[in-house]
């Protein structure tokens, strides 16, 4: 039944030869595209659309080809131009855009008042005298003209520790450097005041076995105001020198002193006097070695003083054993052979460990002082010996 009926409706309709709308057979015009229809025309199922309809357009290659490039060139030149464009455009842009900057005015400090340093003395080191040595004449009497030690003249003319010189040789003789001393400041109490002077002086004579330190002690005087008295330059004092010792400095008596006395071991002595680098000539008996006290020593201890001469062929070396806080050396540790020697001594404390007073044995009951030199010229004669 279903098959009958189609068949019936398809036989009753048809479809528009142009839009392909299906119509009523009897039609005899679209409705939809409005196409004229024929009422005994049949219609084509396969071809709704008539293709005679449609315009064909034929185009040769070369004229394809002449079209791709024209779009090309088109193109390249709206590039170009858009690419001069920006660059043209951009910094007037940019100058455009870019506001206005308004600076803002600072302010200038006003210089200030900087005190001005006033420059501190300096001091130029003196130069080398030249001298010339005369016959006879020894490292040490050049070093007592000039006021300079032996040590000094052997090291700026790179001698030997011996310092031989020959008549006519040519020497450098080193100036002691000076210390500037401070700008005195004017007070109240001293300006248009004299300072007193001492009228309370003694006159002495200085021997061979006087010491700078050993005055000051015997007068109760400091040394520096025996040296400021006498304008003394050192310490060095030598035999036959007039010295005025000011009795108005005299230093208070001092009196029983809180200080502990140190027990052993003792701290090492401290050298005083001769000073290091010191020189003594041929005419000196004896060299006054001193140094002051570490403690009140003992019964049965001792100051042990030891003398090297570096400076002999042969060692030569004293030790001796004192109680005071000075050793004379004897003429006989003096040089024989008439040449400056070096001689290094040292101080330390020592003990007694047996009673046996005739042959003493000590040991070190301390620390030993810092080594010292001078230098002393012999006589330049040997020793006679016994046939």
């Amino acid at each position: 039944m279903k098959k009958i009926q189609t068949e019936k409706i398809s036989r009753g309709t048809q479809n528009c030869p142009v839009c392909g709308t299906r119509i009523s057979e009897s039609a005899t015009r679209c409705l939809v595209c409005g196409t004229a229809l024929d009422g005994g025309a049949s219609v084509k199922k396969e071809s709704p659309i008539d293709s005679k309809r449609i315009p064909e357009v034929k185009v040769s290659l070369g004229a394809l080809i002449g079209l791709g490039v024209l779009f090309l060139a088109l193109v390249g030149v709206v590039i170009f131009m858009v690419i001069n464009q920006n660059r043209a455009g951009t910094p007037a842009a940019l100058a455009t855009e870019e506001p206005t900057q308004t600076l803002t005015p600072t302010m200038t400090l006003s210089p200030t008042n900087t005190p001005t340093l006033q420059p501190e003395p300096t001091w130029t080191p003196l130069p080398d005298l030249d001298y010339v040595v005369k016959a006879n004449e020894t490292c040490t009497d050049i070093a007592a003209q000039f006021q300079v030690s032996v040590q000094s003249i052997i090291l700026a003319n790179n001698l030997g520790t011996d310092c031989l010189l020959s008549e006519g040789r040519a020497l450098k003789i080193p100036q002691p450097t000076l210390t500037p001393s401070p700008v005195p400041t004017a007070t109240p109490e001293a300006i248009g005041v004299a300072a007193d002077i001492c009228t309370n002086t003694v006159s002495i004579v200085v021997s061979s076995s006087d010491t700078l330190q050993g005055i000051a002690l015997n007068y109760n005087v400091s040394m520096k105001d025996i040296q400021d008295f006498n304008k003394l330059t050192d310490t060095i004092v030598r035999q036959g020198q007039t010295l005025i010792i000011p009795l108005c400095d005299r230093l208070p008596t001092p009196g029983p002193t809180l200080t502990p006395t140190p027990l052993p071991p003792y701290p090492a002595p401290n050298l005083l006097l001769p000073r290091s680098g010191a020189s003594f000539s041929a005419t000196d008996e004896g060299v006054t070695l001193q140094w002051a006290a570490v403690a009140a020593l003992r019964t049965n201890e001792v100051y042990r003083v030891k003398v090297q001469d570096l400076t002999s062929v042969e060692e030569k070396i004293l030790v001796a054993y004192v109680t005071d806080t000075k050793y004379i050396l004897p003429s006989t540790f003096r040089p024989t052979d008439g040449n400056p020697h070096i001689i290094q001594w040292s101080v330390t404390v020592a003990r007694q460990i047996n009673q046996d007073n005739e042959n003493p044995i000590y040991e070190e009951a301390g620390a030993t002082s810092a080594f010292r030199v001078f230098s002393w010229i012999g006589t330049g004669t040997q020793p006679t010996t016994s046939p």
